[in-house]
């Protein structure tokens, strides 16, 4: 029978346009003013941190919608904006420096909708409002702690091959190494020159002094590395401290953007981003007491630390390994139930970790935290100044020759999770700075939403009385399959883990409502062609919707292939645009197609119908 769908295809239809529909339906509920607390400096958040939180906010009497602790992250809701000021205030208080007191909007879906993956759109910086920054590398920083490294290298190298030195350091932008004789200085020479690729003898300087530095080639791979994996690393640590939905993207050489789409506190942001850490492994010097070399009494070789949780440790300069190197971290319990940190290193950290340690057995090594927090003072560019920070998180005792996996044994449980939580956050390559900053009212935000949705409305509006006035009762039907393409728009959108909405998403949205219709209106104009062709009312129908098939078909593709050239080759508003035009175009083939039909033979087909209104 014509223009009958069997009942699986019915089924199949109302089954798309009901999950569409079903995550789609989070959107209407808004978002709750909320306080997210994390830890920070290695700290995390406990039950014991949700009971301090909840006492606090009851003593300062402020109302609390729902608490929750959720993968480190502690979120607490409450009704309004003034409430919301007011509670970050006193938790900030009750919970010092070591945590990060951060004012969000999280969604308010409900929890059963929550539990299959249902969530709203994640709204971009221009329409949620939130915080921009434009965060420089410090380069000279990064090539410094590559030369210190050098230097490291030699000094093992050099040691192995049994050439001796009388010293080594960086100077300038070299690194010297002094000689007892000239046999030594010319087994130096040969051995550096067939070892190491990337570096270069210099000649001149002092006598039985070999003069070595980077090669351009390798400045330049420093520097591309120091981009590259602070982009990484920062994007990882934003995501250890539960910001959700953050863009972390290159601009430039060596400038990368950041922006926290919901934060309204840049202060409590600038501790999230401008709070930088590296980690490093060193070995204690237990030669030397903490007291004498706090008195001045410090051997050139080592530096004394202060240890976190009190006290202080001296350790040798040389460093084994950075914590760029380490791969995995996670805290456990060995088989006898007691705290320990399995790490996990990469070839070339393991190589460095296994020479360092195989006469080491038995001495302790260290875990030495390095933190860079900008202060008031500038510099003479303008920009702030950076105070570094360093203690010691962690000393164990080397039990055997480690290599690429190891443990870290003899730490308290919680003092494991915090070192597995630093080690997996990563280390940056090089210190950053924040150059700019930019921070968008959610007001803003609010009103580039309106101004969407009312352009969206009025095109939507005229649309709908051009269908309804042209092509009457199938006029009808093709607006019901725009309004469920909208819904399958913003469904689609909020299944999709990555995809934003910005202000140019909303323009692919609006452009979408003009183009859903162009399908109906390839059909219902064949239709008519058919029927002035003399065909029966359910031949006009069949006819015109496999016959306009192609020809849908065909327009949609080659508009959706430059969409996705848009997206491959587009950044930031390009790309915005480009997702919403690809899914809209996707909806729209299926709902001017499939669903209209549907509706369509649901109302006319396999009935004797003489005259159509169309």
């Amino acid at each position: 029978m014509l223009n009958k769908y069997p009942m699986w295809k019915n089924l199949m239809v109302v089954f798309i346009i009901a999950v569409g529909a079903l995550y789609a339906l989070p959107n209407l509920f808004g978002e709750d003013n909320a306080v997210q607390i994390s830890g920070s400096r290695g700290y995390t958040v406990t039950t014991e941190t949700m009971e301090q939180v909840k006492q606090a906010l009851d003593v300062a009497q402020i109302d609390v919608k729902r608490l929750e602790l959720k993968d480190d992250t502690l979120e607490v809701r409450v009704f309004d904006g003034d409430q919301q000021l007011k509670a970050r205030e006193v938790i900030g208080e009750q919970l010092g420096k070591n945590f990060v007191v951060a004012m969000n909007l999280a969604p308010s879906t409900p929890q059963w909708l929550e539990a299959i993956g249902g969530g709203p759109m994640k709204l971009g910086l221009d329409l949620r409002g939130g915080i921009h920054f434009l965060m420089e590398v410090d380069m000279a920083e990064a090539i410094a702690k590559a030369q210190t490294q050098m230097a490291t290298d030699f000094r093992s190298d050099l040691r192995s091959e049994k050439i001796r030195y009388s010293g080594i350091r960086a100077v300038g932008d070299s690194v010297q190494i002094k000689f007892r004789n000239a046999e030594a200085l010319d087994k130096a020479e040969k051995f550096i020159s067939s070892r190491y690729n990337e570096y270069e003898i210099v000649s001149g300087g002092e006598a039985q002094t070999l003069r070595v530095r980077m090669t351009e080639e390798h400045l330049k791979q420093i520097r591309e590395e120091a981009v590259s994996q602070n982009i990484t690393i920062i994007r990882n640590r934003v995501n250890e401290l539960g910001v959700a939905e953050p863009v972390v993207q290159r601009q430039g050489a060596e400038r990368i953007v950041v922006q926290l789409p919901g934060v309204q506190d840049p202060t409590r942001a600038k501790e999230i981003l401008g709070a930088t850490a590296t980690l490093e492994f060193r070995m204690q010097d237990t030669r030397t007491d903490p007291r004498d070399a706090a008195a001045g009494r410090l051997p050139a070789s080592s530096e004394l630390f202060d240890r976190r949780g009190g006290g202080q440790a001296v350790l040798v300069k040389d460093i084994i390994l950075t914590g760029d190197h380490v791969t995995g971290a996670r805290a456990a319990f060995d088989e006898n139930g007691q705290p320990q940190v399995s790490i996990d290193l990469d070839a070339q950290g393991g190589d460095k970790m296994a020479s360092a340690t195989k006469d080491a057995i038995g001495m302790p090594m260290a875990t030495l935290f390095t933190e860079y927090k900008p202060t008031e003072e500038v510099d003479e560019n303008g920009r702030p100044k950076l105070e570094k920070i360093q203690e010691v998180v962690s000393i164990a005792t080397i039990q055997s020759r480690l290599g690429r996996s190891f443990r870290i044994t003899g730490v308290g449980h919680a003092e494991a999770q915090n070192l597995a939580l630093l080690l997996r956050a990563g280390a940056l390559k090089a210190p950053v700075q924040i150059v700019e900053e930019r921070t968008i009212g959610p007001s803003l935000g609010q009103q580039n939403i309106e101004n969407g949705l009312q352009a969206m409305i009025w095109g939507l509006a005229f649309v709908v009385l051009f269908m309804a006035i042209y092509y009457r009762s199938f006029g009808l039907i093709s607006v019901c399959a725009l309004a469920v393409n909208l819904i399958m728009v913003v469904g689609v959108m909020s299944m999709i883990p990555g995809a934003t909405l910005t202000l140019p998403g909303i323009a692919g949205i609006v452009l979408t409502v003009g183009m859903a219709v162009d399908g109906n209106v390839l059909i219902f104009e064949r239709i008519r062609e058919e029927l002035r062709a003399g065909r029966s009312v359910q031949q006009a129908i069949h006819e015109g919707y496999g016959n306009a098939l192609s020809t849908i078909a065909d327009a949609n593709i080659t508009t959706f292939i430059t969409s996705l050239i848009l997206f491959a080759v587009g950044t930031g508003a390009v790309k915005g645009f480009a997702v919403t035009l690809m899914i809209g175009i996707a909806t729209s083939m299926f709902t001017a197609i499939v669903g209209s039909r549907a509706l369509v033979n649901l109302i006319w087909g396999g009935k004797r119908v003489k005259k159509l209104s169309i």
